[in-house]
């Protein structure tokens, strides 16, 4: 007995170096998600600046005011329709670095999700190497494990055994619920960036930005439990 507590302890330490090391992954994640928002919201504001349209120059009262004020510098501003000769290039260039830097983050992001793979693949190993000595109450089928930590996380009850602390199955479950949310956060956001071209309309634009802000997909409850699992 003293040697499958030996044996127990050891898995656990290995899950847990494991599960630092997948949540490490999944910071850098939120960091990703949090730098595309921002260029996200960039482009939006480029596009616009690009759409916007030139001022009506018969409106009677930019006349006077051209009028009042007049100078060669400001007519021609005024025949341009307050816009810059250069305005239009730089938009399009910052719109072009926006795009860039969306292309990179989806890379990155695919990247940390091969990492997360991998480190679930480590995860599956540990638990199959624990079966034969983890007491029959832990031996769960891992689909009712799922169901029973979503459920626990929704009540926001702290306690995943009676002891208070995770248990190894509750870290592999747990590894597999994030990983299942960031996959899919990835393909939404890889999705937003390949629909990205001048002709979206602002609404679309605007859904885009505010479904990568809110992350849908990620469930803010129980990556706050996550977080907790560690000690």
């Amino acid at each position: 007995m003293g040697t499958d507590n030996e044996r127990s302890d050891s898995e656990m330490e290995k899950m847990l170096l494991i599960y630092k090391s997948f949540m490490a992954r999944v910071a850098k994640s939120d960091e990703v998600a949090a730098a595309g928002s921002r260029f996200l919201a960039s482009f939006q504001q480029g596009l616009e600046l690009v759409r916007r349209p030139a001022l009506d120059r018969s409106s009677i009262l930019l006349k006077n005011i051209i009028k009042a004020n007049e100078t060669e510098r400001l007519t021609s501003y005024f025949n341009a329709g307050c816009i810059h000769a250069n305005d239009g290039s730089q938009n399009l260039t910052k719109l072009r670095t926006c795009v860039l830097g969306l292309q990179s983050l989806v890379n990155t992001a695919k990247t940390i999700l091969i990492e997360l793979e991998g480190l679930l693949e480590d995860v599956i190993r540990v638990v199959e190497a624990a079966n034969e000595y983890l007491l029959p109450s832990q031996d769960e089928d891992i689909n009712d494990r799922l169901m029973r930590e979503v459920t626990i996380a929704n009540k926001e009850e702290t306690a995943s055994s009676v002891s208070g602390r995770p248990e190894l199955t509750d870290y592999a479950t747990m590894v597999g619920i994030i990983y299942s949310m960031i996959k899919q956060d990835s393909v939404m956001q890889e999705k937003i960036v390949s629909a990205l071209n001048l002709k979206l309309s602002s609404g679309e634009l605007e859904t885009y930005c505010t479904m990568w802000s809110l992350r849908p997909f990620i469930d803010d409850e129980i990556m706050h439990r996550a977080w907790s699992f560690i000690p």
